[in-house]
Order: C-alpha cells, then sequence, then structure tokens
C-alpha cells in the first residue's frame, strides 16, 4: 500500500545522487579504480579473473568492472576511517559487504521475506476465501502484482543494475495503484460495477503512461517521486477515510486502519540516515523487515472482508 510510495521517496533519492556521490567522486577511489581495470580487466587478465570468478557472481552478471568498484569502495572507506572522517556513500548508496552475490543481502533478504508471507498468505485466502465472494478476484490478482513487486525487490537488492532499478520502480507503482483499485471496487465497484471498470481502464492507461515516458522519453526521477507520492497520497486518504465511516459497522475494518497507520509511521524508517551495521543492515533494510507483519495483517484483513461480503451477498439472495 503506502509503503511502497515511502520506499520510492527514499530510491528516488538516493538515485538522483547515484550520478556523483561523495566516495566516487574522491580522486583515491577513481584512481584505484582505473589502476585495478588496467591491470584486471583485459587481455590475458581477464581471462584469468573469469577462470577464478565462481559461477554464481557470473550467472548473477558481476563483471571484472563492478569487482574493482567494490574492492576500491572499500580501500576509500578504510581511509576515510582512518582519518576520522564520517562513511562515505557511493552513487547513491552506502557501502554494503556483499554476500556470495548478493549486494545488499538484508534489504535482499527482506524482501524475499516479503514475498514469501505474501505468497503464504494468498494461499491462506484461496483456501478460506470461496472463489464466489465479491472481491475474491480483485484480491487475488492484488496478492500476485505484491508478490511480482516483492520478487523484483529482490532482484534488485541483489544485483542493482539499470534494468533491475526500472523494474522495481515501476512494480512499486502498480502495487500502489492496484491498491488504489482495489479500494475502488471495495468503496464503489460493488454496488457500480460500471465505475470500477471505467476506473480500472483509467489506472492502466496512466501505469502504461508513466511506464512509457520513463522507459521511452526519459527516466526522470523527481517526476517519478511527485507521481507515486500522489498515487500513495490518493491510496491512504481513500482507504483511510471508508475505514474510520465503516469500523464501527464492520469491527475488521481496523485491522486495516492499524495497517494504514502503521505503513505511515514504518516511514518514517526511511528518513533515516546511516552507515550500515555491520556493513549489512540499513534503514531502509530494517524498513523491509518491519513490513512483513503488516502485509500478514492486511491480507487477513481482506480475508475478514471477503468473508463478509460473501455472507452479506448470501444473505440478499435468500432475501431475493
Amino acid at each position: 500500500m503506502a509503503g511502497r510510495a515511502a520506499r520510492l521517496v527514499l530510491l528516488a533519492g538516493a538515485a538522483a545522487l547515484a550520478s556523483g556521490s561523495q566516495g566516487d567522486r574522491e580522486p583515491v577511489y577513481r584512481d584505484c579504480v582505473l589502476r585495478c581495470e588496467e591491470r584486471n580487466c583485459s587481455g590475458g587478465a581477464l581471462r584469468h579473473f573469469r577462470s577464478r570468478q565462481p559461477i554464481y557472481m557470473s550467472l548473477a552478471g558481476w563483471t571484472c568492472h563492478d569487482d574493482c568498484k567494490y574492492e576500491c569502495m572499500w580501500v576509500t572507506v578504510d581511509m576515510y576511517l582512518q582519518d576520522g572522517h564520517r562513511v562515505p556513500q557511493f552513487h547513491g548508496k552506502w557501502p554494503f559487504s556483499r554476500f556470495l552475490f548478493f549486494q545488499e543481502p538484508a534489504s535482499a533478504l527482506a524482501s524475499f521475506l516479503n514475498g514469501l508471507a505474501s505468497l503464504m498468505m494468498l494461499c491462506r485466502y484461496r483456501t478460506s476465501v470461496p472463489a464466489s465472494s465479491p472481491m475474491y478476484h480483485t484480491c487475488v490478482a492484488f496478492a500476485w502484482v505484491s508478490l511480482n513487486a516483492w520478487f523484483w525487490s529482490t532482484v534488485f537488492h541483489t544485483r542493482d543494475t539499470d534494468l533491475t532499478e526500472k523494474m522495481d520502480y515501476f512494480c512499486a507503482s502498480t502495487v500502489i495503484l492496484h491498491s488504489v483499485y482495489l479500494c475502488c471496487v471495495r468503496t464503489v465497484g460493488l454496488q457500480y460495477p460500471a465505475v470500477a471498470r471505467a476506473f480500472r481502464a483509467f489506472l492502466l492507461l496512466l501505469l502504461t503512461t508513466h511506464v512509457s515516458y520513463l522507459s521511452l522519453v526519459h527516466f526522470d526521477y523527481g517526476y517519478n517521486l511527485a507521481a507515486n507520492v500522489a498515487f500513495g497520497l490518493v491510496n491512504v486518504v481513500w482507504w483511510l477515510t471508508w475505514c474510520l465511516r465503516n469500523h464501527r459497522r464492520l469491527p475488521h475494518v481496523r485491522k486495516c486502519v492499524v495497517v494504514v497507520l502503521l505503513l505511515q509511521g514504518l516511514s518514517l524508517l526511511e528518513l533515516l540516515d546511516f552507515p550500515p551495521f555491520f556493513w549489512v543492515l540499513d534503514a531502509h533494510a530494517i524498513w523491509h523487515i518491519s513490513t512483513i507483519p503488516v502485509h500478514i495483517l492486511f491480507f487477513s484483513f481482506l480475508e475478514d472482508d471477503s468473508l463478509y461480503l460473501l455472507k452479506e451477498s448470501e444473505a440478499k439472495f435468500k432475501l431475493a
């Protein structure tokens, strides 16, 4: 839900710095990378590097150039620490200790666990909620969209490339817009299906235009940030307004209120900015870890609400 928008705020900020952070502007770092590439990344030295590189590293796309940047990053960090200076960022990111082929191990693991939690709740939802429930197909579709987003989040934190970055951004936007659509169906679409269909077409057009512009015209981090913050605000206000209007009549709606408020509160973690503990655990990874129970609670709300709607529709059918 809104937590994805908060995450995009941090990613956009980091990306805006990616072309020139303090660490990668440092002459020591640049000279180190240049010498490393000249020494290891051409001719026989490159063949030697490839012969010694673990197969999992080559399959993940790690190159000699990437290894040079990684090794020189730590040379620069050590120099800063020895001189008593604050740890610098490199290409918009804090230095992380690589584990196997995982570039950001804690965030990758947390993203995977979020996806696993979503998968478990999807299985539970499909087991406990009959397909005849009015919200069944919309909720199942939302679960699959969320799973896809967490998959690409895991891939992005495993290996940060231009492709994985864009897929992470675009899939996060898709989750936010699908949450808006989910809210539309729940609040309006059950009574007016034509409105929900028209709104779905609008959101698909909006997403297509958004992705096409960023992919084919110009990847504008500022525009992407503004667009997703707007999507997220619509999502939060719409869900919270409906929840506050119905929490007395529908006790399970309180779960949704807690989810919305928790996501907004936990989003403050994204404002923290500190070098990772043990070079692994930073604020972004902590935020990812903290969202796992929140997603479980939201799917629990969807399950309760779908069963309520099924019971309500069956009661109306008997009266008819």
